[in-house]
């Protein structure tokens, strides 16, 4: 979803002023999901891989080792003048280091973003990426502080906007003209969701993703969301919840899984591709998500959010600075009382300052024209 607009950016520039970018396009193969990646190549027009790693699942520390491994190679092959990195997942720190073990120049988009919580896997790809990298291209007016404040001169630094929302620009006439039915009725968990015979475009629904370790992994956390969206929830609204695979498992282990396949009200859903989750958010009455991008997306569409982490990287999506998003964690009378408040309001869309889905183009910009000052 990031990738996709620079690469987009790269081939306008060079159609304007001749092939001058030769760019090879690496997927480590961390998400290996083909329901979770090859759809997203697909929906967002991205070529295929010129280098596939093939890394697949692992634990944080092998999925970093292995793809140090395999990345040095394609280095010490191509030789390239830049590493651009995207992202918090784990390869943006292997590779970010690999490529400044290779005194090759590294360019970290999407940089800046703390949570401040170093249990988060993400946070320490992040900071370690940020510390090391020569470019640091920034989503927001808050990341590009958090990087002063720790210290990083501002010629590495630059305030290009968030990618994500090129992403969401490039194709929002694409979501909107897909059916919400359609998308229930083709990507329905077989045998956990009930008859959507009476399902139209016309629903009104809540929507929610889960997916964290710290929301999913311990029952005594997990049950009593299940409780509160099957008590509560589902009386206001039907709820739309598209299952990762690692929820979807918990579910089971914990003896959740009969009891919500039992629910009229709930419809399960494998997960899907970006486009369909883009038309299912800008329809939405409210989501309850612990996912960072749809922080950002609801803030752009105006759907209320209630973002299940006591933290988040991105504090330019949340109410008190103008966003849509409100930080609830896993505590229930918040999430109830932050509930039933989002029932009431209207959707609100809000951009922040250079959010406007030109934020590739800086950032290609930025590259062409650093200055190396070491």
């Amino acid at each position: 979803m990031k990738v996709a607009p620079f690469i987009k950016a790269i081939r306008s520039y060079n159609n304007i002023n001749g092939n001058t970018i030769e760019h090879h396009l690496v997927h480590t193969g961390q998400h290996y999901d083909d329901r979770m990646s090859k759809a997203f190549f697909e929906q967002l027009e991205i070529p295929e891989a010129d280098i596939n790693l093939g890394i697949g699942s692992g634990t944080h520390a092998e999925q970093v080792g292995y793809t140090m491994i395999e990345f040095e190679k394609v280095l010490k092959e191509l030789k390239p003048d830049w590493v651009v990195v995207v992202g918090d997942v784990n390869a943006i720190l292997a590779c970010s280091v690999t490529a400044k073990k290779e005194h090759i120049l590294c360019c970290h988009i999407e940089a800046g973003l703390r949570s401040g919580d170093l249990k988060m896997p993400e946070e320490i790809n992040r900071l370690v990426a940020d510390r090391i990298s020569d470019l640091l291209l920034t989503p927001d007016q808050i990341s590009t502080e958090n990087l002063k404040k720790e210290g990083i001169p501002d010629h590495k630094i630059t305030f290009t906007g968030n990618i994500m929302i090129d992403t969401l620009e490039n194709n929002r006439a694409k979501a909107e003209n897909l059916s919400v039915a359609d998308i229930l009725q083709k990507n329905s968990v077989k045998g956990l969701t009930k008859n959507l015979s009476g399902i139209s475009d016309n629903i009104k629904y809540a929507l929610m993703t889960l997916h964290r370790p710290s929301n999913v992994d311990h029952r005594d956390v997990l049950q009593p969301i299940v409780r509160f969206i099957i008590d509560e929830v589902c009386n206001e609204l039907p709820l739309i919840w598209t299952v990762h695979p690692r929820t979807r498992k918990m579910l089971e282990t914990y003896g959740l899984l009969d009891e919500i396949s039992s629910q009229r009200n709930i419809i399960m859903l494998e997960p899907i591709g970006y486009l369909e989750m883009l038309k299912l958010n800008m329809n939405a009455r409210v989501i309850l998500t612990d996912s960072g991008g749809l922080q950002e997306e609801c803030t752009v569409l105006g759907t209320p959010c209630l973002t299940l982490r006591w933290n988040t990287e991105r504090p330019v999506t949340l109410k008190e600075h103008g966003g849509a998003s409100v930080l609830v964690g896993n505590n229930i009378e918040l999430i109830r009382r932050e509930f039933f408040e989002a029932l009431l309001k209207q959707r609100n869309p809000v951009r922040p300052m250079l959010w406007d889905g030109h934020a590739a183009e800086r950032c290609l910009k930025a590259i062409i024209e650093y200055n190396n000052f070491s």
